[in-house]
């Protein structure tokens, strides 16, 4: 399928921010915690937004990140391709696909192949090279955890076994130049780091006012922490609303006591949640920790404008992907293809070159490296390695050429072959599918690449994709989410093209 470029028109708003090309490049600041649903965002049921979906938003309390919707564009159909954490950053950091960034599985120990590439360019890498100061504040989780404790050499991190948590030495940063992060590690009232230089901090709070109050001092450069005078780029990966979500040892108290009284009728308020799942009081405290993202996102936003760097910087709030809570049955919460897996939050702020508005562009994971060069106005310097796109003239309307996608790819990776210690080598490509502006179609296989299953939901009339469609009754959709299946499986080079997966099994 042949998608037709289209030029889009200059906004006046545009036109004037392109007028003064003496503006210095824009700060960079992303932020994106982990495992956080698209619709835990109370604006998705205001007149405005709520048009844009089909689902009705979750009662979470989010008034910062609904002001900051208001100044915004809003993407409603942005999707992460592979719904897992590690597989997520790799794609994120490099723009590459999963098999080229390095990072197929989970990180883990017993993985060692799925492991962030040393040679790969990624995106701290080039706005390094084009003159920014780098950072990393929080989760990084994208490597194979090494015996390089820098407390305890030759050894992990701790004594877990398999570990999953990791410590990234400087030769493994990719142009970050300030570090604060861990690999992973699921404790949220007493979260650690490694700084800079490789020191170990123990702090006993929140992870993620810990995480804000670090990004502040990065922000005001008291001591140094980046190179004055020069733009800035900086990650904050929260972990939480991440599991684990279970008691107050997992949020803040007063966030809590928002939700606490609320029954499961009115905490749940879509079609398809199963409120009996043994699962299902975890809502309350995941929906803490919404609003504990939410607060600290809001002081992030008031100490930049305080500062006076507001108007000169690109913010992006956004998830590695979402939460499916007691969706479907199922007590995964990600991985999958069903929307509240699959669809992320995605909120672009840039003052004076992106006019507020929600957008149904089709954003995948690989066009957010390649997007955000993009509109920092270093188009040229995306590296031929990312194979996403540069939608970036899409939100600025400045005029350049642009390819809208007209779908999305889903692909769902399992361990390989083990051997008798259960170390892990390659992974099984056990599902892809893909998504268009009505419709979501999954393949799934075994392992010996026969037919598992094949999901297809009309996302227009059944937004909580309760009634699965026949593929045999509906030959002819079937037909065509096929052939746009497999144009996105060649485009991304993907394992099921080579080998010819999908071809066999039709």
């Amino acid at each position: 399928m042949k998608l037709k470029k289209i030029i889009l028109p200059v906004s006046g708003l545009a036109a004037v921010a392109c007028s003064t090309a003496e503006n210095a490049m824009p700060n960079i600041i992303y932020v994106f915690p982990d495992q956080f649903r698209a619709s835990s965002l109370a604006f998705w049921d205001e007149p405005e937004y709520s048009g844009h979906v089909g689902w009705k938003a979750d009662p979470v309390i989010t008034p910062n990140l609904d002001r900051f919707a208001d100044e915004s564009i809003v993407l409603s159909d942005a999707v992460s391709t592979c719904p897992l954490s590690s597989p997520y950053r790799g794609i994120f950091l490099t723009g590459m696909y999963p098999e080229r960034s390095g990072v197929t599985l989970n990180c883990m120990a017993l993985r060692p192949e799925s492991t962030l590439r040393t040679d790969a360019v990624c995106i701290s890498d080039v706005l390094k090279a084009a003159g920014y100061s780098c950072g990393y504040i929080g989760k990084l989780h994208a490597e194979t955890p090494m015996k390089n404790d820098p407390a305890n050499p030759g050894h992990y991190v701790s004594d877990r076994n398999p570990e999953w948590d990791a410590y990234t030495p400087p030769e493994r940063r990719h142009g970050f130049d300030y570090w604060y992060s861990y690999g992973t590690y699921d404790v949220h009232k007493a979260p650690h780091y490694w700084d800079t230089e490789g020191k170990r901090h123990d702090p006993h709070e929140y992870s993620v006012k810990h995480e804000t109050d670090k990004a502040i001092e990065y922000l005001r450069n008291r001591d140094g922490q980046r190179e004055a005078g020069k733009p800035f780029f900086l990650v904050l990966a929260y972990n939480p609303p991440h599991s684990p979500y279970e008691s107050l040892d997992d949020c803040m108290e007063e966030d809590y006591r928002l939700y606490e009284k609320m029954s499961m009728e009115d905490l749940y308020v879509r079609d398809n949640a199963d409120t009996t799942l043994t699962k299902a009081p975890a809502a309350r405290y995941y929906f803490a920790n919404v609003t504990g993202v939410d607060r600290e996102f809001g002081r992030l936003l008031s100490e930049l404008k305080k500062l006076g760097l507001d108007r000169n910087t690109i913010v992006v709030f956004t998830s590695d992907h979402g939460e499916t809570m007691c969706s479907h049955g199922t007590y995964d919460p990600k991985n999958s293809i069903w929307t509240e897996s699959y669809n992320v939050p995605f909120i672009i702020r840039y003052p004076g070159k992106i006019r507020h508005r929600v957008d149904g562009t089709m954003l995948s994971t690989t066009d957010i490296m390649p997007t955000l060069l993009g509109l920092a106005g270093l188009e040229s310097r995306i590296p031929d390695t990312a194979e996403g796109h540069d939608l970036s003239p899409i939100f600025l309307e400045d005029g350049r050429e642009c390819t809208p996608p007209t779908a999305t790819l889903y692909m769902r990776n399992l361990d390989g072959e083990k051997d008798p210690d259960g170390t892990v080598s390659g992974f099984f490509p056990e599902a892809r599918g893909v998504r268009t502006d009505r419709y979501t179609m999954e393949i799934s296989v075994h392992r010996d690449m026969t037919l598992k299953r094949v999901l297809i939901f009309d996302n227009l009339n059944d937004p909580y994709q309760l009634e699965n469609i026949s593929y045999k009754d509906n030959p002819e959709l079937f037909s065509t989410l096929c052939s746009a299946l497999q144009d996105k499986l060649e485009e991304s080079d993907d394992v099921w093209y080579r080998k010819g997966i999908l071809q066999k099994l039709l």
